[in-house]
């Protein structure tokens, strides 16, 4: 394994990152993203629309990808080939990651290449039933998450979710 600088590598117990690649517990995944943004350096970012006219209504876009780095804005299960959106949660939640994945697909990325993931419902005793549709996505990609109860912009969401993905070089 190439250790990189400025990254943080962290495991369980007493073994090392080697011990537990030669053990079969280390998993294989590995991203080999830049760290740190140094001053100076030239940086393209590319911003990424849904065609959402809240983007530019509010000022924000789908997706920005900086180096390899996509950041994908809080997504919600709004369908936009039907201009609907569902009353079901399940729905709803298999929907945000429909849109997440398209956001990730033209940032040359895909939900393999997540690393963190944030949650937003309005009930959190609803999130249990999202969990067999976020395994199906997350399963074994298995990021970093968190999960917030907060109200949404629209009182018919019953779940927003944002992530943040690292392309594999």
């Amino acid at each position: 394994m190439k250790y990189l600088p400025g990254l943080q590598y962290v495991y369980r117990g007493r073994r090392s990152l080697s011990q537990a690649n030669a053990a079969g517990t280390d998993h294989g995944v590995h991203h080999t993203c830049p760290s740190t943004v140094f001053a100076g350096a030239s940086m393209t970012i590319r911003l990424i629309s849904s065609g959402s006219t809240f983007e530019e209504q509010i000022g924000y876009s789908r997706a920005v990808v900086a180096r390899d780095w996509v950041f994908v804005s809080g997504t919600t299960g709004f369908d936009y080939t039907t201009m609907s959106l569902s009353e079901d949660l399940l729905e709803q939640t298999e929907q945000c990651l429909k849109n997440i994945e398209s956001a990730l697909r033209q940032a040359e990325s895909s939900l393999k290449d997540v690393v963190r993931v944030t949650y937003v419902l309005p009930n959190s005793a609803e999130f249990e039933q999202c969990w067999p549709v976020l395994r199906k996505y997350f399963g074994e990609v298995r990021p970093a998450a968190m999960m917030i109860s907060a109200g949404l912009a629209d009182s018919r969401m019953k779940i927003e979710i944002e992530v943040t993905a690292c392309k594999r070089s």
